[in-house]
């Protein structure tokens, strides 16, 4: 493990119990310049995650609560009239940061929501007209909560589904990581602060290694074979985008830098396929009946030939 993983992990280590795998997507995804979702329910840690793996980057960071009554404008900002000034000014809302925690996102309506579209996919919001770049590193994190989704939620599109690079279910925590969770609070420990381990400078030179990773012609048609086979499963109504094709490249070799390669092996693409894919593909009506995504992507992973080539 490099000096820059094992920084970061060692901080949130501090005060996440556990979560090795959660911790290697999110590595993952930031140094592809993706964004991610978890969802899981109340209170296994989703937020907390999320903040103290900010916290680690020497970025600025900002958390917006979604409820229904958020507009866009709240995200975006708006060009206001100043009375002693007697102009326009314009006012940058949260989203012009570096990193963003959308904390349940899928309680914002359908019109809030789609103020993400353009900011996660082109690194720039435009509003009222004048249109800003995001400065580097830029990531969204959101979080949303699946046992209320006939409650006052709206779930979210294909469209806003895709922009993620991967979706994470965060787990229940296992016996020993729990017993661990509540002795901290019996025992009244307190709480370590995390400290900024990395700089923008070290993200940018990390970032251009992991994006030189190999990638072979091999597993390029393993990763492509995968992508098809959701538009051609017969349990799968809508299958992935290309978008899904470039994610799955991206979060394959971030996961062979993780492991310490310059190149990337089929393991690594049968690891993050299942985060990369299955927010992707919508089931047939009858499939949904007996199946889940999880499962229908299990079949496909089973009966895709693996390439016995694994170097590039």
């Amino acid at each position: 493990m490099n000096n820059f993983v094992k920084s970061i992990k060692s901080e949130i280590n501090k005060v996440i119990v556990g979560r090795e795998l959660e911790i290697d997507l999110f590595l993952i995804a930031l140094l592809q310049e993706g964004h991610v979702l978890l969802e899981s329910v109340p209170g296994t840690g989703k937020t907390l995650m999320a903040k103290t793996f900010a916290k680690t980057l020497n970025t600025d960071f900002k958390r917006i609560q979604f409820t229904p009554d958020v507009l866009p404008s709240d995200i975006t900002g708006i060009q206001f009239f100043n009375p002693k000034q007697q102009e326009f000014e314009l006012r940058p809302g949260p989203i012009l940061t570096n990193i963003v925690l959308a904390d349940e996102i899928n309680r914002a309506t359908p019109r809030t929501q789609s103020s993400l579209l353009e900011v996660m996919e082109e690194r720039q919001v435009t509003i009222e007209g004048e249109t800003l770049p995001l400065q580097y590193p830029f990531m969204v994190i959101a979080t949303q909560n699946p046992v209320e989704s006939q409650q006052g939620t709206f779930p979210l599109p294909a469209a806003q589904l895709d922009r993620f690079l991967m979706k994470i279910p965060f787990q229940y925590p296992s016996l020993e990581e729990e017993q661990a969770i509540i002795r901290r609070f019996k025992n009244k420990e307190e709480v370590k602060q995390v400290e900024q381990v990395v700089t923008t400078e070290d993200l940018i030179g990390v970032a251009k290694e992991v994006k030189a990773i190999k990638v072979s012609e091999d597993i390029e048609l393993f990763m492509l074979q995968l992508i098809r086979s959701t538009r051609n499963h017969p349990a799968i109504e809508l299958g992935v985008s290309p978008r899904a094709s470039i994610a799955l490249l991206r979060a394959s070799q971030g996961k062979a830098y993780l492991m310490g390669r310059d190149y990337v092996t089929p393991d690594d693409v049968k690891y993050v396929a299942p985060f990369v894919i299955n927010h992707r593909i919508q089931l047939t009506s009858e499939a949904s009946l007996t199946k889940s995504n999880d499962l229908v992507m299990e079949d496909i992973l089973e009966n895709t030939p693996v390439p016995v080539e694994a170097r590039g």
